[in-house]
């Protein structure tokens, strides 16, 4: 199977609301529909995704697409930052090179990015498990994980084999790459939607 990642495109910011709480911006669902126009979005067999509202709702729009419904993971969630809540973007930006410098130490109570890549990981496995029989059915099937940047870069480092970086961070919300399920090499790095 390929499975594809996908980071959730741009997001309305509202610093009052949890940010698990927060929806794509108009900007991100534009890049949604570019996204459900890929040939191999519409060809989905199986769709996962975080229970993050603005992943939910990339998941939900290729789900429709290709004629699944979405499987829920809360384990395919961004790090937990709760001890911090909304951090102002230049600050969360320093926060985020501390987190990927030094994944076994926790920055300002976040969970490690270590602890953050294992959980993210099981997670994969145990989608990939539950997908094999869907994507088994579709002729081209393969899994799309409709989840966060930070998730897909620290899954990105464990299938290459590689210590957590940032330099393998998405170019941008709303990017993607697949890889093969069996093999776990991933075919190319991030690619934008």
């Amino acid at each position: 199977m390929i499975v594809y990642v996908v980071s959730h495109p741009e997001v309305r910011v509202d610093p009052l609301v949890p940010v698990p709480q927060w929806q794509l911006s108009a900007a991100g669902q534009e890049r949604v529909q570019r996204l459900v126009a890929m040939p191999w979005a519409r060809s989905a067999g199986f769709v996962a995704s975080s229970a993050e509202r603005k992943a939910l709702q990339t998941a939900q729009a290729m789900a429709e697409a290709s004629g699944c419904r979405v499987h829920v993971d809360a384990e395919l969630g961004e790090n937990d930052r709760s001890a911090t809540g909304f951090v102002p973007p230049q600050e969360f930006e320093a926060l985020a090179d501390a987190f990927f410098a030094e994944p076994e130490r926790s920055v300002l109570g976040w969970e490690t990015a270590l602890d953050a890549q294992q959980r993210i990981v099981r997670a994969v496995d145990r989608v990939l498990e539950l997908a094999r029989p869907a994507v088994g059915t579709r002729d081209g099937g393969s899994v799309v994980l409709a989840t966060h940047g930070g998730v897909g870069t620290l899954l990105q480092c464990a299938l290459r084999g590689v210590a957590i970086s940032r330099r393998f961070d998405q170019p941008g919300q709303g990017s993607w790459y697949s890889f093969d399920s069996v093999t776990r090499q991933v075919a190319q790095g991030w690619q934008r939607l």
